[in-house]
């Protein structure tokens, strides 16, 4: 019996685990690193074990540390949760070897699949469809596109698309770099890229006892930078003999290879309805909430159960109803997904039967650079697809999220978006609709007025009927307020508080009907919205209402007289270290060309020419850390025909 479990992890997984452990009455181990210091994950564990310095590779990448965290604890078993060294066999051995019990598969079967080539042959030979290997060296025009993707690890790191034979040489320089910062190990391959495939997995636990389950299957296809954002189970639009033949697959290969525990087979589904073996993860995926709606399972619980001997029952559960999860990240899609830090000033996601939210932070909690930007997974379950994807909808639409720029906005757009609600989804969903899913949101004029409205609030405090700060009992100039959004867009405001009530300029057709520092009603022909305000001490606000999330800041009425960066100067879009520069100083360089890339959140970062010209100046070397803001490198345009 299992009596006390380190997780070897951080942020969402390591909370979800816990959770499960409090249920059976386990005690729990945290590890965490400085940055984690404070972070929610710590604070719920029985004993939490420090971990020196900030970086991954100096701390949750450190097997003996966290085997020797484990014994000075008193814990008697070790759950990896995913990423770090979920998949590392040598890990896993190690906390054989002292003794502890691994919440896992046998290490030889991590090792096989660890490596994505190793894997294949084994699948291929237990008569699972693969996809060949092409060898770049040799790859023609008919190969074209191109899959580059790193022979170990995942999560969309290490990984390349290929339309131009050209263009290889680069791509395989970058998909190795970056596989060698994520995983250790710079190996890659090259297969055909299926375009508009569909991402399509099968969730597997397997006992000592010779029990295989499959519980189904899960679309992943939505999917940015190679990276899913959203999941959900059942697949849609699959018959009933592709189900099985996955289904059959999935078994087939882990009976195979002798899989125990948890795992998950990842499959490529081509528009012409045949499957492909992508790879096997050896852990418990981020998407296993899902599984665990429509099941009723908990898949923690059942991981350790088979680590403690227990037998699975000769058949698993049926699944019932539909399930959907996206992920929230820390990161500006209409910015190409640059990821954001800073501190997480609210976090607020509301509560309602069906919905569950795996989160790794809370209001307070700080985002940096050195790990992932997923802050929280939001699932939702309902008797059928439609309503699922309603519900998720409106949960992510009505939560107050402060502080940092999120993919939410994007996320309800994408689940309420009609070719989605069809069941038309594919690797490319994002990119095809593009057009309808990264609109501009229109920051609405009520926004900046109620900002306003409760800044003169909260000098008065609340009024039965509003009287705010500035009211005048005769026709004045009017109150003016300037706010900038996250556009850089400038808002004013003019109004008057008059005997007769709210006059705005503009807005001849909004009344006032009460206001507070924290919350301001308006009613807008008839129609009365609530909005609520909240003000930080680095004077942001943030305006939340049906159908609106707004963060403002007042625009200074001095100006900012502090030195501006040269024409041309490239700044660091974020805090990150820069991994490779391209360009050499006084070269010539084109619009688009590669300049350095930046290593942020285990991804790179691609810096680029903005116009055609001179790298004049090249401010940073290779390994250099470097704060947003700071100045990469200075391109001086190309000068035009002289008249």
């Amino acid at each position: 019996m299992i009596t006390s479990l380190l997780v070897a992890n951080r942020g969402e997984i390591a909370r979800r685990i816990f959770r499960t452990c409090r249920e059976l009455g386990i005690a729990t181990v945290a590890v965490y690193s400085d940055a984690d210091a404070h972070a929610p994950h710590v604070r719920e564990a029985d004993l939490a074990v420090r971990l020196p310095g900030k970086a991954s590779s100096e701390t949750y990448l450190r097997g003996d540390l966290i085997v020797r965290a484990a014994l000075d604890a008193g814990a008697d078993a070790v759950h990896p949760g995913y990423g770090f060294l979920s998949e590392n066999a040598g890990f896993a051995q190690a906390v054989l070897d002292a003794g502890l019990a691994w919440i896992g598969p046998p290490p030889a079967v991590i090792a096989d699949m660890g490596s994505k080539t190793r894997a294949k042959k084994l699948m291929a030979a237990a008569g699972v469809p693969i996809l060949s290997a092409v060898a770049p060296e040799s790859a023609t025009s008919a190969d074209l596109p191109l899959l580059i993707k790193a022979a170990s690890g995942g999560g969309g790191r290490g990984m390349r698309i290929v339309r131009d034979l050209g263009a290889v040489p680069e791509a395989l320089a970058g998909a190795r770099a970056e596989a060698a910062a994520s995983f250790g190990s710079d190996e890659v391959f090259c297969e055909p890229y299926v375009e508009r495939g569909r991402h399509v997995e099968l969730q597997i636990l397997a006992d000592t006892h010779g029990t295989v389950w499959t519980l189904g299957e899960r679309d992943c296809s939505l999917q940015r930078r190679h990276q899913k954002v959203i999941e959900e189970a059942p697949a849609p639009g699959l018959t009933d003999e592709t189900r099985r033949a996955l289904a059959d697959a999935a078994s087939s290969g882990a009976k195979a290879i002798g899989y125990v525990g948890a795992g998950t087979a990842e499959f490529l589904l081509a528009p012409d309805g045949r499957f492909y073996f992508l790879e096997m993860n050896t852990r418990l995926q981020v998407e296993h909430a899902v599984t665990e709606f429509v099941t009723g399972l908990d898949l923690v619980a059942w991981q350790l159960r088979i680590a403690e001997g227990r037998a699975l029952p000769p058949e698993p559960p049926t699944p019932r109803g539909h399930a959907i999860e996206a992920r929230l990240y820390a990161e500006d899609p209409a910015r190409d997904w640059r990821p954001c830090t800073g501190t997480v000033r609210r976090f607020e996601i509301p509560s309602a039967p069906g919905i569950r939210v795996d989160s790794g932070v809370e209001a307070g909690t700080v985002v940096g650079v050195e790990y992932d930007p997923m802050l929280a997974k939001v699932i939702a379950w309902a008797e059928t697809r439609d309503e699922a994807a309603r519900l998720l909808a409106h949960s992510l639409a009505a939560a107050r999220i402060h502080g940092l720029t999120t993919n939410r906005d994007l996320l309800a757009r994408a689940l309420t978006h009609p070719a989605f609600l069809a069941g038309e989804v594919h690797t490319a969903f994002l990119a095809d609709h593009a057009v309808d899913l990264f609109a501009a949101s229109t920051v609405s004029p009520l926004a900046p007025l109620a900002a306003a409205l409760a800044e003169a609030a909260s000098y008065t405090g609340p009024q039965p009927v509003a009287v705010p700060a500035g009211w005048r009992n005769l026709a004045a100039q009017p109150q003016v307020k300037r706010y900038l959004d996250g556009d850089g867009t400038e808002h004013e405001v003019r109004y008057r508080l008059t005997r007769d009530g709210l006059r705005a300029d503009g807005l001849a057709d909004v009344h006032l009907i009460s206001s507070a520092p924290d919350s301001v009603v308006l009613d807008e022909r008839g129609i009365r919205r609530t909005f609520r305000v909240a003000t930080y001490d680095d004077a942001s606000i943030h305006i939340d209402a049906p159908g609106m999330s707004v963060a403002l800041s007042p625009v200074s009425r001095f100006p900012d007289t502090s030195a501006k960066p040269g024409p041309g100067s490239l700044l660091a879009p974020m805090p990150g270290t820069v991994a490779r520069v391209a360009a050499a100083e006084g070269g010539v360089v084109s619009a688009g060309q590669p300049l350095l890339w930046l290593e942020a959140m285990k991804m790179e970062h691609l810096v680029a020419a903005p116009t055609d010209g001179v790298l004049a100046k090249v401010h940073v070397t290779a390994g250099q850390q470097v704060s947003v803001g700071a100045i990469l490198a200075v391109v001086e345009p190309k000068e035009g025909p002289q008249s």
